[in-house]
């Protein structure tokens, strides 16, 4: 008699197999999903850095703490006026991008640490922490 099947032991086996397997490859890339978050962030932020940049060549200021990076995608009505604002903005997207934990960066100008600063509280979203929760900022990029 000829099964064109796989017995019950046959099936077992594929799944002690994959289980092994799974067990040895999931816990290392587990932890690179905060790693890659991380980098997402400093990427975001001098992106942001470079639309600041450009905005501040145009108008020579940057925006202030209260126009905030919107300043970026829309023209600010508030004082100072930026006098040559670009109409198509400063960013490709005309969207602001959130951190990867869907919070907005946080923006001053002038800043603590120079002339604006771009921060992310990280997966915690409270100043200070480490690891994960550790904060990305703009004057610390590495």
């Amino acid at each position: 008699m000829n099964n064109k099947g796989f017995s019950f032991i046959e099936l077992m086996v594929v799944v002690i197999i994959l289980g092994i397997l799974a067990g040895m490859i999931v816990p290392r890339y587990m932890g690179r999903t905060d790693d890659a978050r991380a980098v997402k962030a400093k990427v975001d932020i001098a992106a942001l850095e470079t639309s600041l940049k450009l905005y501040h060549l145009d108008n020579g200021f940057y925006p202030t703490t209260e126009q905030g990076l919107t300043a970026l995608i829309e023209k600010p009505s508030s004082e100072p006026v930026p006098p040559k604002w670009n109409e198509n903005g400063y960013l490709d997207k005309k969207k602001l991008p959130k951190d990867p934990w869907g919070r907005e960066y946080l923006y001053l100008s002038p800043g603590v640490n120079g002339d604006y600063d771009i921060l992310s509280y990280g997966a915690d979203g409270v100043p200070g922490g480490d690891g994960k929760n550790k904060d990305i900022t703009s004057w610390d990029l590495e």
